[in-house]
């Protein structure tokens, strides 16, 4: 069977028709007569610059101002819990009651003790009021003495009394000066006494007044206002004086703990007065803080720097700073988590390209430029603090340049392709503030 012929007007004809659709669909022939594809579409915009506004954000715990833990003084058993666990209380408020019945005895016992010592002190000063009694009639009596033998001792010489009667009177003249003596010696024992008896009484006073402190701790008390938190002991329970009853914590201001690093706290540091830490300080030039609690919302007051620590933890390298919200709901609470956002730093003429314009290969930022002639330059960009959905550029861009943001993987380095600038209304809107990375 002899092959099917086939008019060569109906070939040419079907050669036209497939050049006409291939120069359709933009493809160009090369001087060796082959067709390269055209340019691949990608979606680009326009490096921006503006003033944005650096922010910083730290995690952060939150923990009362001042955490009392309630402790007895004495030692006894629990007979009443006076405060509901959760619920504020002032200072001074009873929490527990200890049995008093053994303090209140030794209190009893004190008074007594003491009534016995002040006693003991009148009887004494009783017995120096007789002992200056006798040394008046003693001294009396040396008195007379020394007149009878001075009035004595001439008429003696002259023979006019017996010689015995000035013996007698001279003998009588020194047993009164040995009464006189004794008498004195026994007013100094009689006062000695009194101070004796005196320092008793001071001492069982103080006994006293320890008994009746005791018997006072029997009523624990709150240091502190503040928000009390669950009894660690039961009703019934012997405590001693390092078991810990219950923990009060100080709310209002409450203190929120977050830790920078050393390298920001240098930044900071060299750009303020010495001693102070940057522009986290509680000085009138400081920012406000802000508090992003767990559920993303932001607590309603602004926050300032109390302190900074004296050191930086050697094991983190980081400084710990504390920080005080005003909370007079309550809200906050100690053991939460947020964290920390302050303004650090102002950035004049940043650049910004969106984020989805980056790539990272081995540990280094890319972005696809193109040029006026719409070919593609890979340049590798330094990345500075992000803004929403953006980054600042630190290097490798200039202001009006264009970087891919859609149809990356048809970017190739030199590659030719067909740019549509994306609209400013579709990017990322602006608002000027910055979280730095």
């Amino acid at each position: 069977m002899s092959p099917v012929s086939i008019p060569r007007a109906l070939v040419v004809s079907s050669l036209g028709l497939s050049l006409l659709l291939l120069s359709g669909c933009g493809s160009k022939q090369t001087a060796s007569g082959a067709f390269t594809p055209p340019p691949a579409a990608v979606d680009v915009a326009a490096v921006a610059q503006e003033d944005v506004q650096i922010h910083s954000e730290w995690v952060a715990t939150i923990d009362g101002s001042v955490n009392a833990q309630i402790q007895p003084q004495v030692t006894g058993y629990v007979v009443r819990q006076s405060y509901k666990e959760g619920a504020f209380v002032h200072k001074g408020q009873v929490l527990f009651d200890i049995d008093a019945r053994p303090f209140q005895a030794l209190v009893d016992q004190a008074k007594g003790q003491v009534a016995q010592a002040e006693s003991q002190v009148t009887q004494a000063e009783s017995q120096v009021a007789q002992a200056e009694s006798q040394v008046a009639q003693a001294a009396a009596q040396f008195e007379k003495a020394q007149l009878d033998v001075k009035r004595d001792t001439p008429l003696a010489k002259a023979r006019a009394i017996a010689q015995s009667q000035i013996e007698t009177e001279i003998q009588a003249q020194a047993a009164a000066e040995a009464g006189l003596k004794a008498a004195r010696a026994n007013v100094g024992a009689s006062q000695a006494a009194v101070k004796t008896a005196q320092a008793a009484v001071l001492a069982t006073r103080a006994n006293l007044a320890q008994a009746q402190l005791n018997l006072g701790f029997t009523q624990v008390r709150s240091l502190i206002d503040g928000v009390a938190g669950v009894a660690q002991i039961q009703i019934g329970n012997l405590v001693k004086t390092d078991s810990v009853l219950t923990t009060v914590s100080q709310v209002d201001p409450i203190r929120v703990y977050f830790p920078i690093s050393e390298k920001e706290y240098l930044d900071m540091a060299g750009k303020t007065k010495p001693g102070e830490v940057g522009n986290l300080l509680n000085n009138p030039q400081a920012q406000p803080l802000d508090l992003i609690l767990t559920n993303a919302a932001t607590y309603p007051r602004k926050g300032r720097v109390i302190f900074a620590d004296r050191q930086v933890d050697p094991q983190t390298g980081t400084l710990r700073i504390a920080a005080a919200f005003a909370n007079p709901n309550n809200m906050l609470r100690p053991g939460q988590f947020g964290r920390i956002r302050a303004l650090t730093a102002v950035k004049p003429g940043a650049l910004l390209i969106p984020k989805r314009a980056v790539t990272e290969l081995q540990g280094k930022h890319q972005v696809a430029v193109v040029g006026k002639d719409n070919k593609v330059q890979i340049r590798t960009v330094v990345l500075g603090p992000e803004m929403h959905s953006r980054y600042v550029i630190e290097q490798g861009l200039s202001a009006g340049e264009h970087v891919v943001v859609e149809g990356l993987a048809k970017a190739m380095d030199g590659s030719t392709v067909a740019p549509k600038l994306v609209q400013a209304a579709n990017l990322p809107s602006g608002g000027g503030e910055a979280k730095a990375r």
